[in-house]
């Protein structure tokens, strides 16, 4: 089988990297295309993916719909040579425009509910789009519902084993607190009209923090206040998921870094007036503390950290969690290599999910 996969973000870079190991052991080819956004084209060179880039795409609207004609036409061009069996991709527009144009299927992975725009400019051109279960909104019939967040593609247990020996290179002894901070650029068309930790609030969970004896790094998608600049985190891009998990604290901006951490054991705090169905779930299972205002933020963390049980309580979700949900990348295997067949058999049986726990 020859595939295309359409890569926008860095975390498609991890959703994707196991599934392209092992598909390409079986014999199947693969084409990846790649927006330059953030470390996404240095995580494929350090994974050893072979790809194509499309540019970084624009910023505001009018240029956003520019670089989508742009894009349209770059996957189109690369999938005539290429002549893909199938398009895969994490909500790509251009994925999908592309495989429409090529008649072929593009399945799509989505779990951002508030990006209606993206939703409305691919899913007419997608068959099957795999959510999960906890995903608010309704597709209809192209839409099947995954005992999975996307992050379980790669931080299942079967999939990831952390390498605590990130702390020595940052210098951070074990026994050291670490918290670890996220600020986000705020320029994805979902961002607009959202907001997150205001600046001074910044400046406070660094000095607080250190004052409570914690290491504090921050990873930052653009530019960070100059007194904060000191803590950006200096570490390569494929070991983030090391620092995750054996930092003690996690508070960002971003959705997906806020799950990662989840999924790792580590307490995260969600500072973001976006919501969506895997950030409920997570409150609900008491593993994720959702903040829609980043007003008071400090005070509100450094008080839930210090009740006493909050640990233990912490740990006992973690363990249920990993218990009810599948390996994402075993299923994803079994559903691309079976496709079609395997649209129509999981729709009927959903009892084969359970092969995959």
């Amino acid at each position: 089988m020859r595939i295309l996969i359409d890569i926008g973000h860095p975390a498609h870079v991890h959703y994707f990297r196991n599934f392209i190991a092992e598909m390409q052991l079986r014999g199947h080819q693969f084409l990846i295309t790649a927006r330059d956004k953030e470390v996404t084209l240095d995580l494929l060179q350090r994974y050893n993916i072979p790809f194509h880039g499309r540019g970084k795409g624009g910023n505001g609207m009018l240029a956003k719909l520019a670089y989508m004609l742009y894009a349209d036409i770059f996957l189109f061009r690369k999938a005539l040579k290429f002549k893909p069996d199938l398009f895969l991709s994490f909500a790509s527009t251009y994925a999908a425009h592309a495989s429409f144009l090529c008649r072929k299927p593009h399945i799509a992975l989505d779990d951002t509910e508030h990006a209606r725009f993206e939703l409305f400019l691919y899913t007419p051109f997608t068959q099957v789009i795999l959510t999960p279960d906890c995903f608010t909104g309704e597709l209809g019939k192209k839409q099947i519902r995954i005992r999975a967040f996307a992050e379980f593609l790669y931080l299942h247990r079967n999939r990831f084993c952390p390498d605590h020996s990130v702390r020595s290179f940052l210098n951070i002894s074990p026994d050291e607190k670490l918290v670890l901070l996220r600020f986000i650029s705020w320029k994805a068309s979902h961002d607009i009209g959202q907001r997150g930790i205001p600046d001074n609030e910044k400046r406070l969970l660094v000095s607080r923090f250190k004052e409570l004896g914690y290491a504090v790094r921050i990873s930052a998608e653009g530019d960070l206040l100059p007194d904060l600049e000191p803590y950006r985190l200096k570490l390569p891009s494929d070991r983030i998921h090391d620092l995750i998990a054996t930092s003690d604290l996690f508070i960002g901006e971003s959705g997906t870094m806020s799950t990662e951490a989840c999924l790792l054991g580590t307490p995260a705090f969600f500072v973001n007036s976006l919501d969506a169905g895997v950030f409920q779930e997570e409150v609900k299972r008491g593993l994720l503390w959702h903040l829609k205002s980043g007003d008071d933020v400090c005070n509100k963390i450094i008080a839930c950290i210090q009740q006493p049980r909050f640990r233990d309580e912490h740990q006992k979700a973690v363990a249920d969690l990993h218990a009810s949900k599948i390996d994402f990348t075993a299923f994803l295997l079994w559903f691309c290599e079976n496709y079609p067949q395997s649209q129509i058999d999981i729709k009927k049986n959903p009892e084969i999910f359970n092969q995959f726990l």
